[in-house]
């Protein structure tokens, strides 16, 4: 079995998962007591960065809630691996679905977009830069 590292960056695989909280301290707190994950923060210039680990392996995020979506719930968001942004907001539209936020560019990371499917899930898909 390939090891999470190996396959994240593959087109169509779950690859990153991220919480957006009013309160990343006590999310942290709560998330490492219940299942035992330890945390790296970055500063993101608007507030820091959780980033979420078990043991070295990085497997997603926690962050606050930023200003242009304050008053939207706590929520986790998944991201699936694509080979373009751009590309993936252009035929979710043609398929009927919804660029809810994107895309854009996280530097040194890749270009990510929020989209929202037909019957109204919201999903980010992220296409990773090359290493």
């Amino acid at each position: 079995m390939k090891e999470y590292q190996d396959i994240y960056k593959t087109a169509g695989a779950f690859s990153w998962t991220e919480l957006m909280t009013s309160d990343p301290r006590a999310a942290t707190e709560f998330y490492g007591a219940l299942f035992g994950w330890t945390f790296g923060t970055m500063s993101m210039g608007q507030g820091d960065y959780h980033v979420v680990k078990i043991g070295d392996t990085s497997i997603g995020g926690i962050m606050a809630t930023p200003p242009q979506a304050q008053g939207m719930p706590p929520a986790w968001g998944a991201y699936v691996t694509v080979a373009s942004a751009d590309a993936a907001a252009e035929k979710c539209t043609s398929l009927g679905g919804k660029v809810l936020a994107g895309p854009m560019d996280i530097p040194s990371v890749g270009r990510f977009a929020v989209l929202q499917d037909p019957q109204g899930a919201v999903f980010h898909v992220i296409a990773y830069a090359s290493s």
